[in-house]
């Protein structure tokens, strides 16, 4: 194992250095780990000559602890860590969390709200002629002008709220190591205008080139019209093949976005997972859960073409598919299957999108993908390369490793790819073989008219999917479930539409756990649909439920057969002139009201194993 990077002054100078050349400052607690982007960036630095200190989750009220590295020599970089602070800190309901599974214990309140803007500002205090490059989610989300849920209004691009001097958006570990580079070289930070992946601010237009203007932070602000406009240009510009330079205006300066980052070639991707990562947690920590859920995982792909309109997937990563190679996944599993706590089970193989393991069509790493036709939605393109064969002997090779039980895909699998395979081997083995008990899919809703405003497949793809599940369990003697995960109140969904989703849930005897109300985060077409109520693509209005009633409303109607929801759907049968679902017949979702509150209760008839009944 390598060392891991110094957390302090005293480690810093163990190592016989005077001054660090970047001081990574992340919210996140320092874990060694490929699955956590500081940890890529850090180690690519470190492969490359850099010398890189560690500040985790510092105290932002004491300046000193940013002064303790002394000032970097080529500048600091600043991330939120893993996952944005302010979904990090804060329910669908604005609620506060009390836990943080990337801080150690599981301990809340270890990071600031808004942390990218409020590390720069004390990075500033500590030394302000230092360079400050920000990236990481969080900023990459909010590289420009957006919609800020829960301020609700229209916050600036973040390199202006965080005065820093360079944003990287995207995945940056080469766009990391070209700006090292030119830093090293002696080239000064307001030079660095014409690297692709990155945000630069600036009063001289002429710094930007071959651009699209976009309309003003002060127009956006007062017309939404306009802003779902601006969204509907970035959403078009998000290839590296095709996008052109952005620019929006702010009273006095200019954000320039260049275009993103070309797709990782395999050996790059490759090259990435190849350091000497210690896959754990820093040694001072007891315990940070975070690594719990991907200690004995894999990620073999990056980028992703489904496109669902409420994930900022395909805005952060690209639309794109990125793999690693078989080598370098077993290479990966190799140092995994002889860790003590290894049990024989490798977790997950894969990602958001599992099955997704080459791009699109062949035309996409030459011309890019289009942009304006989806590779999915509403159906597959017809020039969709659909193959689940490399997939299939990835999960196979796996398989043989020494200490290996078994290999699982927990999550990510796109059912619509899998049900446009014409070969269905993938599909029998992902059933034999690779399922531990259930396996979790996406289709998110089931009412047509919503599934179109998500950009996810209609619902009759769906049940041919849940069939053929369940033929291939009855064909090979498995009791496996099925679980959907559902979203409720999504820009598009109305009260009928909750109910419909209700009358499937009835008749396919499931009762979900847990219900994902939309959330809207930055960075995608869903928010922008949230917040202007109208649809970018065409400007059409949208229907947007945003009152708590009506959203506990839509949840509720999901749980129908949780007595706490009992009131709720009862108002809300009524109020869509449902009525006809309250009675005691097979199709109806509750009782009628009596004196005995009791006798309106159901029998849970699911309550030792939920899931879909087959």
């Amino acid at each position: 194992m390598s060392q891991f990077l110094p957390m302090n002054r005293q480690e810093m100078e163990e190592r016989g250095w005077q001054e660090a050349d970047f001081v990574y400052i992340c919210g996140d607690a320092y874990v060694d780990h490929p699955s956590f982007g500081a940890a890529i960036i850090c180690r690519t630095l470190e492969a490359h000559g850099f010398k890189v200190c560690f500040l985790a989750q510092p105290d932002w009220h004491n300046i000193d602890e940013f002064k303790q590295f002394g000032k970097p020599r080529l500048g600091f970089l600043i991330s939120s860590g893993n996952i944005d602070s302010m979904v990090n800190h804060y329910t669908v309901s604005k609620k506060r969390r009390h836990k943080d599974l990337y801080t150690p214990g599981g301990e809340g309140f270890k990071r600031p709200d808004r942390a990218v803007i409020v590390y720069s500002q004390m990075a500033h205090q500590a030394f302000h002629d230092a360079n400050i490059i920000i990236g990481g989610i969080e900023a990459s989300l909010r590289r420009l002008a957006h919609y800020d849920y829960w301020s609700d209004k229209v916050r600036k691009s973040i390199i202006i709220d965080a005065n820093a001097d360079l944003l990287l958006y995207g995945m940056g570990e080469n766009s990391i190591v070209e700006v090292a580079e030119a830093l090293d070289s002696g080239l000064e930070i307001k030079y660095l205008t014409y690297l692709d992946g990155t945000v630069f601010k600036t009063k001289n237009i002429e710094d930007a080139h071959d651009y699209i203007m976009l309309p003003s932070y002060e127009e956006i602000c007062v017309s939404k019209k306009k802003y779902a406009e601006s969204f509907h240009v970035q959403y078009l510009n998000t290839d590296h093949f095709n996008a052109k330079t952005l620019v929006e205006p702010y009273q006095g300066w200019y954000v320039v976005q260049n275009r993103p980052n070309r797709p990782l070639t395999q050996r790059e991707f490759d090259r990435a997972y190849s350091y000497d990562y210690n896959r754990t947690y820093h040694p001072s920590y007891q315990h940070v859960p975070a690594i719990d859920e991907v200690k004995f995982s894999l990620i073999s792909n990056r980028g992703c073409f489904g496109s669902c309109n409420f994930c900022a997937l395909a805005f952060h990563q690209g639309r794109i598919v990125q793999t690693r190679s078989h080598e370098s996944i077993i290479s990966e599993a190799n140092k995994m299957v002889w860790d003590p706590d290894f049990k024989g089970y490798i977790h997950d193989v894969g990602g958001p999108t599992a099955n997704f393991r080459a791009p699109a069509c062949k035309k996409q790493m030459k011309h890019g993908a289009c942009p304006t036709k989806q590779c999915l939605w509403p159906k597959a393109c017809q020039n969709l390369q659909v193959d689940h064969l490399d997939y299939q002997k990835l999960l196979s090779d796996l398989s043989t490793l020494p200490n290996v039980k078994k290999v699982f895909v927990r999550s990510g699998i796109r059912y619509d790819y899998l049900m446009y395979d014409k070969n269905d081997s993938f599909f029998r083995d992902l059933v034999q073989n690779h399922i531990s008990g259930q396996l979790k899919v996406a289709p998110e809703h089931i009412s047509d008219h919503v599934l179109d405003k998500m950009g996810k497949p209609r619902r009759g793809l769906y049940e041919k999917f849940v069939d053929k599940y369940y033929a291939l369990n009855k064909e090979y003697g498995k009791n496996q479930f099925l679980v959907p995960y559902l979203m409720s109140s999504h820009p598009g969904c109305r009260l009928e539409d909750a109910i419909e989703l209700a009358e499937y849930l009835r008749d396919i005897h499931h009762q979900p756990e847990q219900v994902q109300d939309f959330y809207p985060t930055p960075g995608t077409l869903s928010t922008t649909m949230y917040y202007t109520e109208l649809d970018p693509r065409d400007m059409t209005p949208v229907y947007v439920p945003k009152t708590p009633k009506e959203k506990a409303m839509q949840r509720a109607l999901i749980q129908y057969r949780n007595p706490k929801n009992y009131d709720l759907v009862y108002e809300a049968l009524c109020k869509a002139h449902r009525t006809d679902l309250i009675g005691y017949s097979k199709k109806c979702l509750i009782r009628p009201k009596s004196k005995n509150r009791y006798q309106n209760r159901k029998p849970d008839r699911f309550s030792k194993k939920r899931g879909h009944v087959k």
